[in-house]
């Protein structure tokens, strides 16, 4: 089989793993990478072993190059992916797929009018963890699902991460960072999204850079870090979204369901595997994953996303899934702002 050529657009933090896994592939060929940063990109091709290193205009326009894996920052997904778009390219996004419900439709559009794909991360729901917990439940383990909870509280990354301002900016916070991981398996759990309602505030107005070349410098916060939403599925399910960069400690769990059977346990949406629990009235039993906790596949959805090129088939980590999320999301800060309640399926049938 042929493999697939493929450019990487932003060669940063998160770029060293999609390439040790990508350039592991049986079905990819990465060809070339290019940043803005030009020595971002050079050290990413001399570490990989990429054979090109490549401006912006020059990658997007590279014939042999199939497929574009956007790594930049939000506030380029949705330029850059269009550019792609209109190069020929079929795009992969790291999420969110845009910064705003109009920037994701047109990425949607253009697609569809050219007749390529879009794929988007997160693509842990494709591992080993999430998708017992699917099969747990369509086997009725827990009867009907009725409810789920879903907490992402931290902290905060501007004390691990050395430039963390875009985390504090619109497209950023712990909604549209970590957000996507909960809501994509929430949504592949239990189904489309029919509404929301929220509350969002900013609990600091300052941050604090705490490690790397910009340590001690301050940050204004541009962005609601504290999210507490409501989901209203068209299941009939309820669930609950809350997202913090203010809670320095908890113990609540990441993602439980509810059904009428039973509450089942989801491991950390933002890793491939873990240790699933499920109580069916009387004592808690345990699933285990084969692959180990820490295992980090991210980059799978590229690899599914190919294989259903090859096969003309539909891809999992797809530019629809990402642009539910996208809107949940939008939707969730629009109720806090206005203080009513947003609906999705209004939303999701007029993108095309």
């Amino acid at each position: 089989m042929e493999k697939c050529k493929v450019g990487i657009v932003g060669c940063g933090n998160i770029s060293e793993i999609y390439l040790k896994n990508l350039t592991a592939s049986e079905v990819i060929e990465v060809v070339a990478v290019a940043d803005l940063q030009n020595e971002l990109a050079e050290k990413r091709a001399a570490q990989f072993q990429i054979p090109n290193v490549h401006t912006l205009d020059t990658i997007l326009h590279d014939e042999e190059i199939e497929l574009i894996v956007n790594l930049t920052p939000p506030s380029a997904h949705a330029e850059i992916g269009l550019k792609a778009l209109h190069a020929g390219k079929h795009i992969y996004s790291e999420k969110p797929l845009g910064l705003t419900v109009e920037e994701g439709k047109s990425l949607i559009r253009t697609a569809k009018e050219r007749n390529l794909r879009v794929g988007c991360a997160p693509d842990t729901f494709l591992g080993e963890g999430i998708q017992t917990v699917k099969s747990l439940i369509d086997q009725g383990v827990i009867g009907n699902p009725v409810a789920v909870n879903a907490f992402m509280l931290g902290k905060g990354p501007e004390k691990w991460h050395p430039n963390p301002e875009f985390f504090y900016q619109p497209g950023g916070g712990p909604l549209f960072d970590m957000g996507p991981y909960y809501l994509t398996t929430m949504i592949y759990l239990l189904g489309d999204v029919d509404r929301v309602s929220a509350s969002a505030g900013i609990s600091f107005k300052e941050r604090k850079i705490g490690s790397g070349s910009l340590k001690g410098q301050k940050i204004m916060v541009n962005t609601p870090t504290h999210i507490a939403g409501t989901l209203n599925f068209k299941s009939g399910a309820i669930g609950t979204l809350v997202t913090s960069f203010d809670i320095q400690a908890s113990t609540l769990p990441r993602i439980e369901v509810y059904g009428s059977e039973g509450t089942i346990v989801v491991p950390d949406p933002n890793r491939f595997a873990g240790t699933i629990r499920y109580n069916q009235g009387d004592e808690w039993e345990e699933v285990r994953t084969q692959a180990e906790e820490t295992t980090n596949l991210r980059g799978v959805g590229v690899e599914d996303l190919v294989l259903s090129i090859i096969e003309g088939a539909p891809h999992q980590a797809s530019g629809e899934m990402g642009m539910q999320v996208l809107q949940v999301m939008a939707g969730l800060l629009e109720a806090a702002k206005e203080e009513k309640t947003v609906s999705i399926r209004k939303r999701i049938n007029s993108i095309v």
